[in-house]
């Protein structure tokens, strides 16, 4: 090797890597940007990571390397795991060539005797993201049955405290903290998807980090299916995260010149989760697929007509939503063969001749002449026992044995990987997309997967059908390249950033009810730019949880996102149809601050909530603030406005909401006098909060001076 250490350096992560590492490198330090080094400081870095020998322990330490190896001494949870039939459990990868240049680094390895080659990814993104991926082939003359590989990122010591997520349908997203102890912590999801209950993220930081400060690392796994994140300390004072795909037994089974490689694992850090989070979302937004254009209001018909689908109450629901500035019109559920409830019907691709026996094209055409796009729902993967498809291509459903797996939902789940059903998705679809003038797709996956096998061979086909998948939805943007698709699943239970890379937005969670949805989108906008959340007004009687909530706190609590409705606008008066038009007209005028800007969450106390989105060159801001419960003062004293320029003056209005009125209460003295202060000072000394009641909320609007 030309050089024992390397130093990767970009958008302000350093990752300085030490090459001279038993068999294989490690990383020494992964986070904030070290500055230009020479050869000769980074070799001493390295050197000043050496442990030393003491008494009890191994003659010569074990390092913490890109995969961690019980032939190198390490007594922790190996990075690779897998078998011949028992044999070669043991690997024991040498480096065998380096490729770096500034910002990345290719690590070559192999395993003689055992009969492995290995290539190790490392990349620093332009947005300081780590990505990092692993890819391993057998190159013996046996089969190898691979167990687990993940890559490993190596934490600071002053990394004590975890968090993660879990969550259910209707509330995803739910933060969990503890302290980081000796020992695993184990987050892995065997549902095939993500799933609701499944972390976005697994972080350690300093104690109590929070949004605006704490030095923070967390690490994010790529992946549709099924998934493995975990959290170590070992007693030899090593800390680190891993990220990977969970494989079932017999998964991967790598014949003689077969690979695999593992999704990409993403990491990244900050001072705050907020610095964390502008790390994915710059990421993201210089995509080359990334939306471009403005994102198009949505109306969703679900939560207005269920199965319900009359043409006549859905051309006028078309009209009013066009009447209030809706931009894209969503047929829900129901629209196909058999399709009355949520019993029958899933896989019978066709127009349902009995409720539309006109075709879908006499409401297509009156909502393309109202001046919106059209999109339908599909749930392509998933098939209901009572359906055409599955009466006749039994052998399509996935399966572990003869009989099903426990229904759920009232559906199974087809075999994507079997080319024949593949073959029949596509066909379908796609007749749809050309026979249609359809611009979008609501693309749902309603439970999760049990026994998902293939009925010939009964092995597990977690795996093969999310490649089928992303194949599927490559191959259907090919011949669509203007098409949009919504990654569902049951809300929000496949949100990743491999289900990312290849749809425009994900549906974060079939709740609508505001206040649930400040702890949700707070949580799924650590990875997830606004742009690529929908986030809908709801009806004033919440359907999800029965909660009675104002216009003002869905609307703030929606605006940022990719904002839309769920609601039957035929039951407003003129009133309320022009209170919705006002929210939406409201978002259309900040939509491209809010979808380019810097997403900002103050700490705050658990009664009330602060957020807000602050435009890419600091000129201009806009910031709700919400009374989650009663406050513990009275009046709630002030609140403070971080992520502003500093040096800038701001004017601060509220444009939305109204503060409560009391018996013997004045009104807020800086409602009339809008005060002009620094973004210094709003972060430091604040301004006094509006007495409000529990759960309503007001739109600050901040432009420079």
């Amino acid at each position: 090797m030309a050089t024992a250490a390397l130093h990767l350096r970009n958008g302000g992560t350093s990752v300085i890597l030490d090459l001279a590492s038993v068999a294989l490198p490690a990383i020494v330090h992964w986070g904030a940007d070290l500055g230009d080094l020479d050869e000769a400081e980074v070799g001493s870095l390295c050197r000043a990571a050496v442990p030393q020998r003491v008494s009890g322990g191994l003659d010569s330490p074990a390092p913490l390397t890109v995969i961690a190896q019980e032939a190198s001494g390490w007594l922790g949870t190996p990075g690779l795991i897998g078998h011949r039939r028992g044999r070669d459990f043991s690997t024991n990868l040498q480096t065998t060539g380096v490729d770096a240049t500034a910002t990345s680094v290719t690590i070559d390895a192999a395993d003689v005797d055992g009969g492995l080659v290995a290539r190790i990814e490392l990349e620093i993104t332009a947005s300081g993201l780590l990505r990092q991926r692993i890819t391993i082939r057998n190159t013996a003359t046996d089969d190898y049955e691979l167990v687990a590989l993940a890559p490993t990122f190596p934490l600071p010591v002053g990394a004590v405290e975890l968090l993660d997520t879990t969550g259910r349908h209707l509330r995803e997203r739910a933060p969990q903290r503890h302290a980081f102890t000796i020992g695993t912590h184990l987050r892995e999801s065997r549902r095939g998807r993500p799933g609701a209950d499944a972390t976005l993220i697994l972080a350690a930081g300093t104690r109590g980090f929070g949004f605006e400060r704490g030095i923070v690392h967390a690490v994010h796994t790529a992946w549709s299916g099924s998934n493995r994140l975990a959290a170590e300390r070992t007693p030899t004072a090593d800390a680190f995260l891993t990220a990977g795909e969970l494989l079932a037994p017999g998964e991967i089974i790598l014949s003689p010149g077969d690979d695999y490689s593992t999704p990409w694992a993403i990491g990244a850090w900050g001072d705050g989760l907020n610095e964390l989070s502008a790390r994915f979302h710059a990421e993201l937004r210089a995509r080359p697929q990334h939306p471009r254009r403005v994102r198009p209001v949505t109306l969703n018909t679900w939560e207005a007509v269920y199965f319900d689908h009359d043409l006549d109450h859905l051309t006028a629901l078309a009209e009013r939503a066009a009447e209030v500035g809706v931009e894209r019109y969503v047929l829900d559920d129901g629209w196909f063969r058999g399709r009355r409830d949520d019993a029958a019907g899933l896989g019978d691709w066709y127009v349902d001749e009995h409720v539309w026996p006109d075709g879908l094209n006499p409401l297509i055409d009156r909502v393309r002449r109202l001046g919106m796009e059209f999109g339908l729902w599909v749930e392509p993967e998933m098939v209901n026992p009572d359906s055409d498809l599955a009466r006749e291509h039994p052998d399509w459903l996935l399966r572990a044995r003869a009989e099903l797996p426990m229904s759920a939902r009232q559906q199974q789940v087809l075999d994507l990987s079997h080319p024949d059903a593949w073959a029949y998705v596509l066909e379908r679809l796609d007749a749809l997309l050309t026979e249609h003038d359809i611009a979008y797709l609501k693309w749902d996956h309603n439970r999760d997967l049990l026994e998902a096998g293939d009925a010939r061979t009964r092995l597990p086909r977690v795996h093969e059908n999310v490649l089928a998948l992303y194949r599927l939805l490559d191959e259907l943007k090919r011949r669509h390249p203007h098409l949009e698709i919504e990654s569902c699943a049951s809300g929000g239970a496949r949100v990743d950033l491999g289900i990312l890379d290849r749809t425009d937005r994900i549906w974060t969670s079939d709740t609508l009810d505001p206040i649930e949805r400040l702890q949700i989108q707070r949580y799924t906008g650590v990875v997830v730019p606004p742009e690529l959340m929908g986030a809908h007004l709801t009806s004033p009687l919440v359907h999800s949880t029965g909660r009675t909530v104002s216009l003002s706190l869905s609307g703030g609590v929606a605006i940022a996102g990719h904002f839309g409705i769920e609601w039957d606008l035929t039951t407003l008066d003129a009133d309320g149809l022009t209170a919705v038009a006002d929210w939406v007209a409201l978002h259309k005028r900040h939509r491209g601050m809010l979808h380019s800007g810097r997403v900002i969450h103050a700490d705050t106390d658990p009664t009330r909530d602060v957020r807000g989105v602050v435009a890419a060159d600091g000129s201009a801001a806009l910031f709700t603030y919400a009374q989650v419960q009663t406050s513990p003062t009275y009046p709630p004293g002030r609140f403070t406005i971080p992520g502003l320029d500093p040096d800038r003056r701001y004017i601060v209005n509220i444009v939305a909401g109204e503060p409560a009125d009391g018996p013997g209460q004045t009104s807020l003295p800086w409602i009339d006098w809008p005060p002009t202060l620094t973004g210094r000072q709003l972060a430091a000394a604040g301004i006094q909060a509006p007495v409000l009641h529990p759960e309503q909320l007001v739109l600050l609007e901040l432009t420079a001076a």
